[in-house]
């Protein structure tokens, strides 16, 4: 028989069992009170990091846009491709789990392009977030939505393991229009170069977020929580750039290019004087910002012609690194007889010189013991200012510059801004080299006066020439007009900026009187029909790459021209480097880009020309449209158009013409009008070559073809240098010929 507990029993055992109890309450006590009070933040993030996904949502950058409202570059939608490996380590089943595996990094790797291994490696990482590729087109995104949503693969639930995040990608709708100027963004959408690092704060936007809830295997479930928090767009810019001037610049400056075999690149820059706004900056050969480390097929060829992968990898480095670079900011050089202007100026403004004032030049002169020739060996003789600096005599402005003296000359270099960066909103803009006042002397002032012996950007010196021509006042160039927020308000405008006036305008209008003699007398190939221009070119050789190379044959072209003369707002800037064809001449090679550039921009901007008679002559006009009409109807349209019609076959109405309607002919030129399906009029093409303007006009007409002009022509010294089809080749009667010409006479000293 149990005995049963006693009474004091009984109180011992629920002595212990409240000790028991107590303790308990003490301990749960202690950790609620840990958990929730003292670390109750640190476990409330750690849960928080189990139970939520956070993601970023992508801020698309600012567009940045033409003066028009062009777009130059903008933001498209792309997405990026995840898996989410540690759901895939959730699976029980290790079959199930390699097949998995096995089916995302075979389909992936095709459809994304990517190795096997690797995305195979992304799904046994211990993660959550992985991922594949980035900024992948909607085509491509579709085709991974596709293959998860295949049936084929039904039972792998394969949307709990791979996702897509929309994000967003840079697009440049005009390729490589002003791509050194734009620049380009990397692969997380920082600027990279030019306008899109300059401004990469501006342009960055705010990103958002989306918190939503997630199961255990990692993936979202967004009904059962989501927070979102919008992105902010970044800034837009608008440009000084014109999409029409800037295309423009490029066209002519890639075909003198070509045309003159130039090695080392090109620039042409167009800036409104009076403002500094850039409306085209030019660099050819350039890259395309949507694939900017994508080089040319050339340089393609350079690189797989070395031995060695370090040698491969060091020239592509290079190769990449010259063609992003703005020639016009980054890059110094010799300016060459162009500075003579800001030599004529400081004289001019010291008063020491007016075109009273002549200058002997028998061939060359010896300053200190150093002698230095003029570009005319047998020399100029007596010759006023006008005509000194036309002939670009170097012995007439060594003169100028000893009357200036160091300090003087010293003085006004620093004040044209030679000795500063302009400070134009672009990174990596160069500093010259040039001689300090202590230590120049009579010698380093001597070949100064005539522009070589220091380096300068082509930005600096368009800025100085804009100077001599606007009145007198320094403006700095730029390139953004105005910020623009996410509804496309104005928030910020970025006004012209005159940092000081270096010259009077009494200078200023006499700079510009010269300049007009020079384009009228000495670089002939820069005028344009219709308009007073005013221009000097320039030829430098480049000293020290010749000491290094031994190869004496380096030069650089270049010609600055400004428009209308009388009271200028366009200035144009072209320089090439390093032509290797026979010409090296800026006023042969550049000059001529500097007229088709300023023929096609001037009357865009709303100038309109004045012809003299013979220019009249020598203008084109449109073709009218004569098929289908009567022959009476014909003639009166052509008549109309100030042309001449030639009529082909005995029917009686138009069954073709040429040339077709639209294309562009000299007035007076003839429209052969073909009525009769078997008749045909040949023709021989005479020679153009070496005849002016005039005399290849009579002999087009006399062979019945039409000529289109191209290259300034109403001055009697021009000759014709190319014409598009060659002398002898038999055409239809009426067809088009493109003669170019040119003053092959100029030199720039």
């Amino acid at each position: 028989m149990a005995l049963k507990p006693g009474k004091q029993m009984i109180t011992r055992i629920v002595a212990v069992m409240l000790v028991l109890v107590l303790a308990l309450s003490l301990v749960s006590s202690y950790r609620l009170v840990d958990i929730m009070i003292i670390n109750g933040e640190k476990y409330q993030n750690e849960a928080s990091e189990q139970q939520l996904y956070d993601s970023l949502i992508t801020a698309p950058r600012g567009d940045i846009y033409d003066r028009n409202m062009q777009t130059l570059a903008t933001s498209s939608s792309a997405w990026t491709v995840y898996i989410t490996p540690n759901g895939i380590h959730k699976l029980k089943d290790e079959a199930v789990k390699e097949t998995v595996k096995k089916t995302i990094a075979e389909n992936l790797s095709v459809i994304l392009d990517v190795d096997y291994d690797t995305v195979y490696g992304y799904t046994e990482k211990n993660s959550y977030y992985v991922i594949v590729k980035k900024k992948i087109e909607k085509t491509v995104a579709d085709e991974v939505r596709k293959f998860l949503s295949n049936e084929a693969y039904e039972d792998l639930e394969l949307v709990r393991y791979v996702g897509l995040d929309e994000t967003t990608k840079r697009y440049y709708p005009n390729d490589n229009l002003a791509s050194v100027v734009l620049g380009f963004v990397g692969s997380d959408d920082q600027g990279l170069g030019g306008i899109e690092s300059y401004y990469d704060n501006e342009l960055t936007g705010i990103a958002g977020r989306v918190v939503a809830a997630k199961n255990a295997a990692g993936t979202d479930m967004p009904l059962t929580y989501e927070r979102v928090e919008e992105a902010i767009k970044g800034k837009s810019l608008v440009l000084t750039l014109d999409s029409y001037i800037q295309y423009t610049a490029e066209k002519y400056l890639e075909a003198a290019i070509e045309e003159h075999k130039v090695a080392e690149r090109g620039t042409a820059v167009v800036m409104n004087v009076k403002t500094g706004a850039i409306l085209a900056m030019a660099v050819k050969g350039d890259f395309n910002p949507n694939s900017p480390f994508e080089l040319s097929t050339s340089d393609m060829q350079l690189i797989e012609a070395l031995q060695t992968e370090e040698e491969k990898n060091e020239l592509r480095t290079n190769l990449l690194n010259r063609q992003w670079r703005n020639k016009a900011v980054s890059d110094t050089y010799e300016p060459g007889s162009v500075f003579k202007l800001i030599t004529a100026a400081i004289a001019i403004e010291e008063n020491l010189i007016n075109n009273n004032n002549t200058f002997y030049c028998n061939g060359g002169t010896t300053i200190a013991g150093q002698h230095y020739n003029c570009h005319k060996r047998t020399g100029h003789g007596s010759q006023n200012l006008s005509q000194a600096i036309s002939n670009s005599c170097n012995p007439a402005f060594i003169t100028i510059g000893q009357l200036v003296g160091v300090n003087t000359f010293s003085k006004y270099f620093n004040a044209f801004g030679f000795a500063e960066k302009t400070g134009i909103d672009l990174p990596g803009e160069a500093m010259s080299t040039y001689h300090r006042k202590e230590n120049m002397g009579p010698v380093e002032l001597s070949s100064c006066s005539f522009g070589q012996t220091f380096n300068i950007t082509p930005v600096q010196l368009l800025s100085a020439v804009s100077a001599c021509v606007n009145g007198g006042y320094l403006v700095k160039p730029h390139l953004v007009e105005k910020m623009l927020d996410q509804d496309g308000k104005t928030v910020k405008s970025i006004e012209s900026s005159t940092k000081r006036q270096v010259i009077s305008e009494t200078t200023s209008k006499t700079l510009r009187e010269l300049m007009y003699y020079v384009a009228e007398n000495g670089a002939k190939n820069s005028l344009v029909a219709g308009y007073d221009i005013g221009a000097k070119t320039g030829t430098s050789q480049k000293v020290s790459k010749i000491q290094a190379t031994g190869d004496s044959y380096l030069y650089i072209g270049s010609c600055v021209s400004v428009a209308p003369v009388e009271n200028p707002e366009i200035a144009v800037f072209v320089m090439l480097d390093e032509p290797k064809g026979d010409k090296y001449y800026g006023g042969v090679i550049s000059a001529p880009v500097n007229s088709k550039i300023m023929t096609d921009v001037l009357p865009y901007l709303g100038y309109e020309a004045s012809y003299t008679e013979e220019e009249y002559k020598k203008l084109t006009v449109s073709v009218p449209e004569t098929s289908g009409s009567s022959i009476e109807d014909a003639k009166n349209k052509i008549r109309a158009a100030k042309l001449e019609y030639q009529i082909v076959g005995s029917g009686e109405t138009v069954i073709r013409q040429l040339p077709e309607a639209g294309n562009q002919v000299l007035t007076g030129g003839v429209v052969i009008l073909y009525t009769d399906d078997s008749a045909q009029k040949t023709v021989t093409v005479p020679q153009f070559i070496g005849l002016t303007a005039t005399e290849v006009n009579k002999a087009a007409a006399k062979a019945g073809v039409n000529i289109e002009f191209s290259g300034n022509t109403s001055s009697a010294g021009l000759k014709a240098y190319r014409q598009s089809i060659d002398a002898g080749q038999t055409v239809d009667a009426g067809t088009i010929v493109s003669v170019y010409f040119r003053d092959d006479t100029t030199v720039d000293g």
